[in-house]
């Protein structure tokens, strides 16, 4: 099996995954990319948000079969550390991060709402952003992807 990845085909062994098995531990235990959390394992918190073939998609209840032949994308992939996403860099003006756990999947969540929607209203974010922040830094969450969207526009119109 192979997984097309970040851009990459990435072989899988054999002997190490199954058709049925989550993506998200083919992510975490087999390929080592331990970006994408686990929270609940029941698709309920979204802290396994990656994305397959551009939408969101919870990790933890996909199986490796769902996406075979389809383009995954994961935190890894969303930026590079000299070259962030614009998500990643409203996070960090806005302090979104409290504990960080939900973040992974946050950002995926909102990439795959803004690569559909560059001018969000909140009721937009509410209802795209589905996932948990037990911390509770959603006002924070939702001024950091109209920042996003605000600088997505403009490189747009460049």
């Amino acid at each position: 099996m192979n997984l097309h990845l970040n851009g990459h085909a990435r072989p899988l062994p054999d002997d190490a995954v199954d058709a049925d098995m989550p993506v998200l531990w083919v992510l975490r235990e087999v390929l080592d990319l331990t970006g994408t959390k686990y929270g609940c394992g029941i698709a309920a918190c979204g802290a396994c948000t990656v994305h397959v073939d551009g939408q969101a998609v919870r990790s933890c209840v996909t199986p490796l079969s769902a996406v075979q032949g389809k383009a995954v994308r994961t935190i890894e992939g969303l930026g590079a550390p000299g070259h962030p996403h614009p998500l990643q860099q409203a996070w960090l003006a806005h302090q979104v991060p409290q504990c960080g756990y939900c973040q992974s999947g946050m950002l995926m969540a909102a990439a795959a709402l803004l690569s559909r929607n560059r001018d969000p209203s909140d009721a937009d974010i509410d209802a795209a952003i589905t996932n948990l922040c037990r911390c509770g830094t959603y006002p924070r969450i939702r001024e950091a992807i109209k920042t996003a969207a605000r600088q997505l526009r403009a490189g747009a119109a460049r």
